[in-house]
């Protein structure tokens, strides 16, 4: 009798809980085929209001502030990304971000002299969370990191290109588009925040972009929105004109402290590092090992490499073409390869770019370091610029 008494009790306990009230899928247009392009006039003034967006680094970064949707139910998050170029035929590198909430001083503060590059202590600013007094400076942490191909869209109709185009290609395409899901970025998309873009451009025609955050909320009834948290831990990709391109792992290791006041319940850290330096042995034709230590002990050491760039050809018209001599039916022949087409340090021409996942259970509470390294990594040397964007962040649970 005392049994079913209680399960008659449990019933009505959750017959009565409160519905989670749904807010049903959202889209949100971050970038409307907004041309991001290099201007030296923006140098006397880097913060550009134009529609609401800012252009800083001489045009080669957009910055938006953009209203989000709150979740009580559980959704999926997907971030899509279209791009065309505008006249820049160089395949260029490509980072989205997201400024944290939760920021005392950030890019912004950085961008317009509130913070300069002298009150940060070591040569690279910008790149890690520092503490100034009472306010904290956090590094943005990259939605999405891509590489631009070789003029997709814009020259397509080009002669000169016509001649370029293998056989095994239909047609050059009208653009690259990429999409990735970034649900466990969540905590981090709500409300208002401010969301850039940066290309590596140096050409006032630049390229067009589209940016898209989709929200599809859970079906599921009660579907309760997982409680987590993001930390920003490093990011070294160049977002202001006052940053430099990072090529310190030339000299030696990255140490970035992790003070923890609390337990990091299922705490994993997401990674995401390319290779740059395009000139004849440069990183990015340079395998080079990536290791990561967590409290001096090594949780990943592998060499970030793609070898399936010639798969994305058709996003490349005016990619640079050359003869190699190779072999066929035992005679030496000339064959046509692409730049395009060269494995490069963990991207290709036209490729998003996917995160390494690294499980650091739970991470109790005190002081922890990370140390970052790239043995063989070259230093900038001229016109020489070897550099590595790297940046990760940590995802646990509350």
């Amino acid at each position: 009798m005392k049994i079913k008494f209680l399960l008659l009790i449990s019933v009505l306990i959750v017959s009565c809980k409160s519905e989670i009230p749904s807010i049903g899928n959202h889209s949100v247009s971050v970038f409307q085929e907004e041309n991001l392009y290099f201007d030296m006039a923006f140098k006397s003034d880097t913060l550009q209001l134009d529609d609401d967006i800012l252009r800083l680094d001489a045009g080669r970064v957009l910055l938006k502030k953009v209203k989000l949707p709150k979740y009580e139910l559980q959704p999926n998050v997907t971030v899509n990304v279209k791009l065309t170029s505008n006249g820049d035929p160089w395949d260029k590198s490509g980072s989205l971000f997201v400024i944290p909430a939760s920021a005392d001083l950030s890019l912004l503060d950085f961008e317009n002299n509130t913070l300069t590059r002298e009150q940060f202590s070591d040569a690279f600013p910008g790149i890690k969370t520092v503490q100034f007094e009472d306010r904290t400076y956090k590094p943005s942490v990259e939605l999405l990191r891509f590489m631009t191909p070789f003029g997709v869209g814009h020259f397509n109709d080009n002669e000169r290109v016509a001649t370029l185009k293998p056989v095994y290609i239909p047609k050059w395409e009208d653009a690259v588009q990429w999409e990735q899901n970034i649900t466990h970025l969540l905590p981090l998309l709500e409300d208002e925040v401010y969301i850039g873009v940066f290309i590596d451009t140096w050409t006032k025609q630049g390229y067009n972009i589209s940016v898209q955050l989709d929200f599809e909320e859970s079906t599921i009834p009660n579907h309760v929105k997982k409680k987590q948290e993001v930390i920003s831990v490093l990011n070294t990709s160049k977002y202001a004109g006052a940053q430099r391109f990072y090529d310190a792992f030339s000299k030696g290791n990255l140490s970035i402290d992790l003070p923890v006041s609390e337990t990091l319940k299922n705490a994993k850290l997401y990674y995401i590092t390319t290779g740059h330096g395009g000139h004849k042995g440069g990183d990015e034709f340079t395998e080079k090992e990536n290791i990561i230590k967590f409290n001096s002990k090594v949780i990943k050491q592998f060499v970030p490499w793609r070898e399936d760039c010639a798969s994305f050809r058709r996003f490349n018209p005016t990619s640079g073409v050359w003869t190699e001599t190779t072999t066929w039916k035992g005679e030496e022949i000339e064959e046509r390869i692409a730049s395009s087409d060269y494995s490069r340090s963990n991207w290709c021409p036209g490729s998003d770019v996917l995160p390494e996942i690294i499980d650091l259970g739970n991470v109790e509470k005190g002081n922890h370091t990370f140390e970052f390294s790239i043995p063989g990594a070259q230093a900038i040397d001229g016109d020489k610029i070897n550099y590595w964007m790297v940046s990760a962040y940590i995802v646990y649970d509350k």
